[in-house]
């Protein structure tokens, strides 16, 4: 089976379904709407400290005042943390892969995973220019089925593209993919998880290069596992629910635990030989 669908599915939360609606009728009015320099024209700062472009703020606004009717805590790339007492949280990145949505390649995704009382429970992500989605909640059957790839000689990856001027990242990065038999750079992270939880790729990483915030990977715990797959840091540090947006993981995300143990392995040893030069 395919396990992904088009459209928000009938058995996901409410508020996480009311998320979706909302941020796929925001993306298709803004970029209807509004040019690409518009839409690519950095109007703040997020919460992490990275700058926000206009189309983030144009689907995240619209995402905030349709869960305003949703008495659950929000966690959100640009806004922060909105505390409403609830043992539910909402983890979200509106439009992942927003470079990509402002310049019109159809490469973005809505992410979002649903934590109670700190544990992620479901997770949902939807293809903003097409409407596929991913769902999938801990403990329930999945149509989702990785690869089941364990090893990565062979392996079809996706990586964050290489970070150069860190010596070690960068021979991370090359070693990854001279034992690959293919390597892709999406710049989606919440897509690329998706794609190996639905057994398109085998694995997706960021070669060590601290870039994953929280809302680029927590969806990924949800769907990769439910999947057969796994998410692991490179450095070893547990993929958690932490309300502080500065806070950097290395993702991997594998068809199986075995393959996430080794590709977050040969990370981890190819950047430090590559620090220690």
């Amino acid at each position: 089976m395919r396990g992904w669908r088009v459209g928000v599915p009938g058995e996901a939360h409410p508020a996480l379904a009311a998320a979706a609606v909302a941020a796929l009728d925001a993306y298709t009015a803004a970029t209807a709407e509004h040019d690409r320099a518009t839409l690519a024209a950095v109007v703040a700062d997020g919460a992490d400290g990275t700058p926000t472009m206009r189309i983030d703020v144009l689907v995240e606004d619209a995402i905030l005042g349709a869960l305003a009717r949703h008495p659950v805590n929000v966690l959100t790339e640009e806004t922060g943390w909105v505390d409403h007492g609830s043992a539910l949280t909402l983890v979200i990145d509106p439009v992942d892969g927003s470079a990509n949505a402002a310049a019109g390649v159809p490469l973005a995704a809505f992410s979002a995973a649903v934590a109670e009382d700190g544990v992620f429970t479901e997770a949902l992500t939807v293809w903003l220019d097409t409407g596929r989605s991913w769902w999938a909640r801990a403990g329930e059957p999945s149509p989702l089925r990785t690869s089941g790839r364990t090893a990565l000689s062979g392996a079809a990856v996706s990586l964050l593209r290489p970070h150069t001027a860190d010596p070690g990242a960068g021979a991370a990065w090359w070693e990854v993919a001279r034992r690959a038999a293919r390597v892709r750079i999406l710049s989606t992270s919440c897509l690329e998880g998706a794609l190996v939880a639905q057994g398109a790729t085998d694995a997706f990483a960021d070669a060590a290069t601290d870039t994953h915030r929280l809302v680029d990977i927590a969806a990924s715990v949800v769907l990769a596992e439910a999947a057969g797959g796994a998410v692991r840091d490179v450095f070893g540090r547990a993929v958690e629910l932490d309300t502080d947006l500065t806070r950097r993981w290395s993702g991997v995300v594998a068809a199986t635990p075995e393959l996430a143990d080794e590709l977050a392995t040969v990370l981890r040893e190819a950047c430090q030989a590559g620090r220690d030069g």
